[in-house]
């Protein structure tokens, strides 16, 4: 293998031991082993096994990102964009669920903070960002629109966290009810709520 393909290779079989057994569970030699390489090729790489575990957090860091960031730059209605945002999560979870384990579990040397909540960070401060015309047009501060912008991207955040294990119902009808509560309020929820992005 080319240095690049081991990378890739020991970042992959990272993920997946890392997933099930969390930063501590997981051992430099049973990573070497899975990889069919000595301990020193890890090393080589990557400095150690916290080495390993950063890189692999950074990498669906990027992943996760990228897809919110994409589901929120398309021009559309804010509901729209917050129902984007919503499936792009849980698309997420659905196709990489190694991934959003990892991100949900350990904290990188790197992100003492965590590599979640930092997503989290960023990805509130866009919302409140696409938000902010809507908030304003009815009548709310801009500390009130970060406020708001917090407790929707956390109600989101901990859907997903539910849905990764239960995976019922389907993602499509769980980012409806997500939007559905997210719009219109308790009092104005709707009993079958569907997706106005596939109008």
């Amino acid at each position: 293998m080319t240095g690049p393909q081991r990378r890739s290779q020991l970042i992959g079989i990272g993920r997946g031991l890392f997933a099930l057994r969390g930063l501590d569970g997981t051992t430099i030699e049973e990573i070497a082993a899975a990889a069919g390489v000595s301990k020193p090729v890890i090393y080589e790489h990557f400095g150690s096994k916290e080495g390993l575990y950063t890189q692999v957090v950074e990498y669906e860091f990027r992943i996760l990102l990228s897809s919110i960031n994409d589901a929120l730059s398309e021009e559309a209605k804010p509901r729209v964009l917050v129902e984007r945002a919503a499936l792009a999560l849980l698309s997420y979870i659905e196709d990489r669920t190694e991934g959003f384990r990892i991100l949900m579990r350990d904290a990188p040397p790197t992100q003492p903070e965590g590599a979640f909540s930092t997503l989290l960070s960023r990805v509130t401060a866009r919302v409140e960002y696409i938000l902010a015309d809507e908030f304003a047009r009815r009548g709310f501060t801009s500390a009130d629109g970060a406020m708001y912008a917090q407790m929707l991207v956390g109600m989101v955040a901990m859907t997903g966290q539910w849905w990764q294990d239960s995976r019922t119902p389907d993602k499509r009808e769980v980012a409806a009810h997500l939007v559905n509560l997210a719009w219109n309020g308790l009092t104005g929820l709707q009993k079958d709520p569907d997706l106005r992005s596939d109008d």
